[in-house]
């Protein structure tokens, strides 16, 4: 880390007596630099950020060969940082399964549409093959309850058919894809999952929870080397439009498709990806693996607990504001004991890595600290930057001690607006429901943390994971727990510059400084400025890349 940030210094101090390749004037730059700085102008050399000033100190740098850039009173940001998403994922998604959401990410109110999106998709599948969709919701359906197999088959029995849950921790399948899976009564339930049966019958009703999905989703055909090259280009321009320059895949690495891809060219934004740890035998020691355009290596992401939208399968300390079939008791579950996560934490810590647990519940949450502080313990480190991903539940005791260990989360806030209203009113009552992702509680305790959309979940827009951290209004128009919302630029920080601080590469990129990276979002409205209700509705004007321009709306 130390050689590279040299390196980016002296190229750095090497420009300074060249003239710039591109000046930027004639907008406002939003520099998120350790004061918060806006200035009027920008130069950049070789895809590194050369000076920023007043707009005349910028142009008395350029030379016969510098390109001058009129912004037209836009407003440039640093590139931003998509903190925790499954790039390329969305692709898959928008390509290649039936989009079973409801208002406002598609049309699905009620398991009859489910039903009937399914079968229109059949009609045109050769028999035998797998029909794959996703986004379903049972908290936005009428029936307020997840499909069955039984419904499934109701589209097709001539097609094995597998539906993915909103949060990506739940799934259905019918009757064929059962069967084809070798599922059935007999089957032990899975560690850290659960198939759900059905009451009447004692045989499995088609609801996957957790590890349990792998029993049918391991079945479903791998997709195809130019199907994957086409999710990669949709990926891509999807989030270049959004104005990511950076996307971090949350676990799995990066694919050959994408390293092929990426080498060449076609993946014009650079790419962080975490791996997951492999579960027998010991994983090699920390060590970046590419470059940074497209690198893994050095983080390691876990999941610890599922989802709470998903009406039973996050984690909590208290039972859930409704009952759980009945159970007034239930609290959900986690995939493994406190124990085997800390033995698990404790070697990637001897290792080097830097460690993400996904964790939503308190209780969850509760483990994932518990095993932090013993791996520090037992090999003390510093500057780890632990993570906890989407951290939704988190108490005001737990950010004490994220503080005191230096602990990162990364808030899945657009909770806030997806499924604010859900939260509060069924499945965490008024009072833990009004505080999920306490991003204001965060900053207080001087916690550095981004926010993210965990795409494909819910669509790529930094913009709308800052709109959410500022206005936490729900799809009702309520305002869900004000007293956790952030200003603008708390909440821009949290997609720049701080998420590059979670990444270990605040001295590279993540603000608009000399020697860093040029990479830049320009937007047609100062989001400091504008009505905050509107932030999420600020069209991306261009997306640059290392100086280049990647992305022209």
């Amino acid at each position: 880390m130390r050689n590279r940030i040299g390196l980016f210094l002296l190229l750095a101090t090497a420009m300074a007596a060249q003239p710039p390749t591109a000046i930027y004037v004639n907008g406002t730059v939003i520099t998120m630099d350790r004061e918060s700085r806006t200035v009027q102008a920008v130069a950049v050399r070789d895809g590194l950020i050369a000076a920023v000033g007043t707009a005349a100190e910028i142009r008395k740098l350029a030379g016969p060969g510098t390109v001058t850039v009129d912004l037209k009173g836009a407003t440039m940001v640093p590139g931003m940082i998509d903190a925790h998403s499954h790039f390329p994922s969305p692709g898959i998604s928008a390509l290649y399964t039936v989009n079973l959401a409801g208002p406002p990410l598609g049309d699905v109110k009620k398991i009859d549409d489910i039903v009937a999106a399914l079968k229109l998709k059949a009609a045109s599948t050769p028999k035998g093959q797998w029909i794959r969709g996703t986004r379903y919701d049972q908290n936005e359906l009428d029936e307020r309850r997840h499909p069955t197999r039984e419904d499934l088959d109701r589209a097709s029995t001539e097609h094995p058919i597998y539906i993915v849950h909103s949060s990506g921790h739940m799934a259905v399948a019918n009757s064929m894809a059962l069967k084809m899976a070798g599922l059935d009564e007999s089957r032990p339930q899975p560690k850290g999952g659960l198939y759900q049966k059905d009451p009447r019958t004692g045989k499995p009703n088609g609801v996957l929870e957790e590890n349990a999905m792998r029993l049918v989703g391991s079945h479903l055909p791998a997709f195809t080397a130019a199907q994957n090259r086409e999710a990669i280009a949709w990926a891509v321009q999807n989030y270049l439009s959004q104005g990511v320059t950076t996307a971090t895949i949350a676990g799995g690495g990066i694919s050959k498709e994408l390293w092929a891809a990426g080498e060449a060219g076609l993946v014009p934004l650079r790419v962080v990806a975490m791996g997951y740890q492999v579960t027998n035998g010991e994983q090699p020691p920390a060590k970046l693996i590419g470059t940074e355009m497209m690198k893994t290596g050095l983080t390691i992401k876990h999941v610890h607990d599922g989802s709470i939208q998903g009406g039973n399968t996050g984690y909590l300390t208290e039972p859930y504001f409704t009952p759980f079939e009945g159970d007034k008791n239930y609290r959900g579950y986690a995939r493994e004991s406190r124990e085997d996560l800390t033995e698990r934490v404790k070697k990637l810590n001897r290792l080097g890595y830097q460690i993400a647990i996904h964790a939503n519940g308190d209780a969850a949450i509760d483990d994932v600290i518990s095993a932090y502080r013993e791996a520090l313990k037992d090999f003390p480190r510093t500057d780890t930057r632990f993570r906890v991903e989407h951290a939704q539940t988190t108490r005001e005791d737990q950010l004490d001690l994220m503080k005191e260990y230096g602990i990162s989360p990364s808030f899945y806030v657009s909770h806030t607006y997806y499924w604010g209203d859900v939260h509060r009113d069924v499945l965490l009552g008024p009072v833990r429901g009004a505080r999920i992702s306490p991003l204001k509680s965060a900053l207080a305790r001087g916690i550095q943390f981004s926010v993210h959309l965990d795409s494909p979940v819910t669509p790529m827009s930094p913009l709308q994971a800052v709109w959410s951290a500022v206005n936490r209004q729900t799809r009702s128009g309520k305002v869900l727990g004000p007293e956790q919302r952030i200003t603008p630029l708390e909440a821009m920080r949290a997609v720049t510059i701080d998420a590059a601080w979670q990444e270990h590469d605040e001295k590279i990129k993540g603000s608009i400084e000399a020697g860093k990276m040029a990479d830049f979002t320009i937007l047609a409205e100062n989001p400091l400025k504008i009505d905050p209700l509107k932030i999420r509705e600020i069209p991306v004007l261009e997306t640059i890349v290392g100086g280049k321009s990647v992305y022209k709306r």
